[in-house]
Order: structure tokens, then sequence, then C-alpha cells
């Protein structure tokens, strides 16, 4: 009953609905009605109460509970699954292993914190509990393993297009898949797939954003390279909100992969997002001792990888490194 008595306030968020009115909808006692509310009121939820009006509600807690992500999500099925976790080790591998046991396509596993948060080249992704959103999307993507990185732009995308709509911040784009802004690194997103020679099994596409940190709650090796969106806005997101633009971004760039419109459609605005494409750029390698290149960054393949035109005039393909925006340091 508890949801159903939520749901009727949501509808009506705008106006009182009476307690008479919810009992007669639920067919159950007004003193029913009002045990929830007060369970409500207790998670969190602020109703304001009259004895002549009723009981509008004012305002939710800022958790990512599913009924709260589910409330008005425009997707037909990333999110329609949801699996919620107030503490995990790692979202990603959680994921993977409901992606091993059949999970469907488009379980989102999401928590409120992450004890060993995962982020690319194996460090590790700073995830305090309630402050941010810590994610991963299951996909199930009928493509050759090859094409499984251009999943890493359309999920950049997202997020970017999502964070620009919810909080009207201006992010762009740090290649591969950092979102930042101002040079600070907002959200980081990794991709992992288990695949055979021909086909991919799953791709489990983590995301982590910064969303309510306090810049000084930051580790210290962080508060020079990473910031939140409310750090940047001076007031805190709701979390919810910004969740459901993600997943909706994330679906509609999901179909204009799979239908084969990624070329004309997502890479448009990954390069549009870009903060990447036409600064002069140095590459640090995966591979320790590889060659570190300092060049123009030109283009970004369809592919993913990136074109970088060194010193000399030529050209360089990199599809994986470090890219640091001030090539001086």
């Amino acid at each position: 009953m508890r949801d159903q008595v939520l749901r009727l306030l949501r509808e009506r968020r705008e106006e009182y609905l009476s307690g008479a009115e919810v009992a007669a909808r639920l067919g159950v006692s007004r003193t029913a009605v009002w045990k929830q509310i007060a369970a409500l009121r207790q998670e969190g939820y602020a109703i304001d109460g009259s004895p002549r009006r009723g009981y509008r509600l004012v305002a939710e807690p800022d958790t990512l509970a599913p009924d709260r992500v589910q409330a008005g999500l425009a997707t037909r099925v990333i999110g329609r699954v949801l699996e919620y976790h107030p503490r995990v080790t790692s979202t990603n591998e959680v994921a993977k292993a409901r992606a091993r046991e059949g999970a469907p396509e488009g379980l989102v596993v999401l928590a409120e914190e992450q004890t060993g948060g995962k982020g690319r080249l194996g460090r590790r992704w700073h995830s305090p509990p309630g402050q941010g959103i810590w994610m991963t999307v299951v996909l199930r993507p009928p493509l050759p393993p090859a094409e499984v990185p251009r999943l890493t732009l359309v999920a950049a995308v997202a997020v970017a297009g999502a964070i620009r709509q919810v909080a009207g911040l201006p992010v762009g784009i740090k290649w591969p898949n950092d979102i930042v802004c101002r040079d600070r690194k907002l959200c980081g997103i990794l991709t992992e797939m288990e695949a055979d020679m021909e086909r991919v099994h799953f791709a489990a596409v983590g995301i982590g954003i910064n969303v309510n940190q306090d810049p000084a709650a930051f580790p210290p090796e962080l508060r020079e390279t990473a910031t939140s969106l409310r750090a940047e806005l001076g007031a805190p997101v709701d979390r919810a909100a910004l969740l459901r633009a993600v997943l909706a971004e994330l679906e509609a760039g999901y179909d204009a992969l799979l239908a084969g419109r990624f070329a004309a459609e997502v890479l448009p605005r990954w390069r549009e997002c870009s903060v990447t494409l036409g600064r002069r750029v140095r590459v640090t390698p995966v591979v320790p001792g590889a060659e570190v290149l300092t060049g123009l960054a030109r283009e970004v393949a369809e592919d993913g990888a990136l074109i970088l035109e060194l010193p000399d005039g030529t050209l360089r393909r990199v599809v994986a490194g470090e890219v640091s925006l001030r090539p001086e340091e």
C-alpha cells in the first residue's frame, strides 16, 4: 500500500489529496492511510498535512530507490529492471555476475555507495554514500566485439546530454569517456564485456557521476582534478531526476547504434561535446614503457580511436591511453 499512496501523492503533487479520497481509491480505512503517510515521513518524504485539505507531497528524499527512479522514467528497456543496493563493492562486478546468470538487457545495478568502485586503467573510483550516481547497465548488443567501444562513446554522449538538460551545465567530453567541467572530472565511464570471437555475450557499462559532493570531501589526491555538479552549480542536484535523464539518453543512443545510425547521430554529438579535438594534448600509453605521444587532436574515428597529428605532420591512431589537456605538464 505504501507505493500506491506515494503514487497518488505524486500524481496530485500540486494540490492536496484528502485522506478520504485516498482511502476510497485504495479500498482501505483512513487510519491505514494515515499510517502509510507516517511511514513515508519516517523515510524522509516531506508531506504537508491539513485536517481540512488532506495531504500534499512537498519534497522527496534524495535517494536512488527504484520507486523514485522509475517514477516518470521515459525508457522502454533500460532501467525497467533495477537492482538497488545501499552499499556494494562495485556495481560493475554485481552487474557482470547478474549478466552471467541471465539478467535481461537493460538491467541497471545502482548503489548509494561503492567500497571498491572501478575506474579505467585499474584505478579506483571514489564513491561516497548518497552523493553521486554509481551504476552499471547490462546490455546485450548484437554486435561484433570490435564495435563494442562505440558503447562507451554512446554513454559519454548520454551523460553529457543529461547533465546539460537537468543541470544546465555546459560540460564536455575528454577522450575517450571522461565528462569534465573546466577540465576537472565529473564522470567516468568503464565498459567491460564478455565475448567470444564472433559475438558479444554482454557488455557492462559502468557510469560514475560526482553529483553532490563538497569539494573538500574529495581525497587529497583528487582535489585538483575532480569536481561535482554541486561544486560547479553552487546548489545540489536531484540525483533521481538526473539518473532518469541519463537512462533515457542512453537508450536513445543505444537504439541509434543498433539501427546503424551511430555515425549520423551519435558521433556528431560526441564531436560537438568534445574538449579534446582541436587541442594540443599528451597521450600516455596504457602499456608501460611505450612511447608517450604529443600532438594535435585532429579527429575521433568511428571506432572511437583518436587521430593525433604529431609534430612532424604525420597522423597516428590512438586506441587507448590517458590524455592530458595540459601537455606541458
